[in-house]
């Protein structure tokens, strides 16, 4: 495969070569070895080339977050949270400025804020962009086209968001999102949080919030099953490395499933990352981001292998035709190919 580094210095002054910033809940940039592919089970060898290697696409970037693969454009969407920007890269035009800013608007006082931009995205059944803003503290609703912003959720029982993180939707229009305090300088002792709690919630399709679960310390990223059954959860507290799984019933209701996986004996200052963003295939084998990279894990939450980025690795999502797995770790943007596709790709 052809190797493609490009930095991005142009357009901005801010985007330079720089190392991931660390926060409560983020690992530092600390190298590793040569990023390979990493078996625990035979089974690896039908989703992924175990000799398979990772191509840079571009690189000069402070936390790289939320990639997200537009099929009907051909492209990819990705944000840099600290640098308050989206950007989005393609075959075609390569790197290119998305939206900035992406949060908070430019001028506006940043202070109680750790990151002020967008975090995790979703591309919705509208074919709008569906964005976790730290920065305005909300699940909000872009037009591609206009960039015009719709907030969908700021507020819960009347008290505002902290700073939403992660999100996805399902085939009804429903929106699950994730809550933690990562974009308030502070974080849980922040001046302006208000929530006693660092949720996981469900937008409805009718505007109403209800809080799923309330008892984790850092959800990060959200994913959804095939069949949209079971929501994953995963928690970057360093304490408590885990992935969750609940049981979505046909009427909304959700029943906590527990532990999907427990990626708290993977960590050591050899595999720098967290859990944090996740995509899953249309097989039902989850592609979560965790200590060295993604971890491969079965629909039953077994490791079958490990892509170590050599850097802590934020998230992941599927693109092309489904078989690459476009990832976003601390300063650069990568890609690999499968050999099975992504849910959404025909």
């Amino acid at each position: 495969m052809r190797l493609r580094r490009r930095e991005f210095v142009g357009g901005i002054a801010a985007v330079t070569i720089a190392s991931c910033v660390p926060r409560d809940g983020a690992a530092d940039s600390k190298s590793t070895a040569s990023p390979t592919v990493e078996s625990f089970s035979p089974e690896l060898a039908a989703i992924i080339d175990p000799a398979g290697q990772l191509e840079t696409l571009a690189t000069g970037f402070s936390w790289s977050e939320g990639p997200v693969w537009d099929q009907m454009r051909n492209r990819l969407y990705f944000s840099d949270v600290p640098q308050n920007t989206v950007f989005m890269w393609s075959e075609e035009a390569d790197l290119e400025i998305f939206l900035k800013p992406s949060g908070l608007p430019d001028g506006e006082d940043p202070a109680p804020f750790d990151s002020a931009g967008i975090n995790g995205m979703w591309i919705g059944k509208d074919g709008q962009l569906i964005a976790a803003s730290h920065g305005k503290r909300a699940v909000t609703s872009i037009d591609i086209d206009s960039k015009v912003e719709t907030v969908l959720a700021d507020q819960y029982q009347g008290k505002p968001l902290n700073s939403p993180n992660d999100v996805v939707e399902d085939r009804h229009g429903n929106i699950y999102f994730t809550d933690p305090p990562y974009g308030l300088k502070d974080g849980d002792q922040s001046v302006l949080k208000q929530q006693s709690q660092n949720g996981v919630y469900r937008l409805a399709k009718d505007g109403s919030i209800s809080l799923i679960d309330a008892s984790l310390t850092r959800p990060n990223g959200i994913a959804l099953s095939p069949d949209q059954s079971i929501l994953y959860v995963a928690q970057s507290d360093p304490a408590r490395q885990i992935l969750k799984s609940y049981v979505i019933g046909r009427d909304g209701s959700i029943i906590d499933k527990g532990v999907f996986f427990d990626a708290q004996s993977l960590a050591g200052d050899e595999a720098p990352g967290l859990p944090d963003g996740m995509c899953v295939a249309v097989t039902g084998h989850v592609f979560a981001t965790g200590p060295g990279g993604v971890l491969i894990l079965s629909p039953s939450g077994r490791l079958l292998g490990r892509i170590n980025t050599g850097k802590a690795c934020a998230n992941c999502t599927f693109g092309n035709d489904g078989r690459t797995l476009y990832m976003t770790a601390s300063d650069k943007l990568l890609r690999i190919p499968l050999k099975i596709r992504g849910i959404g790709f025909a």
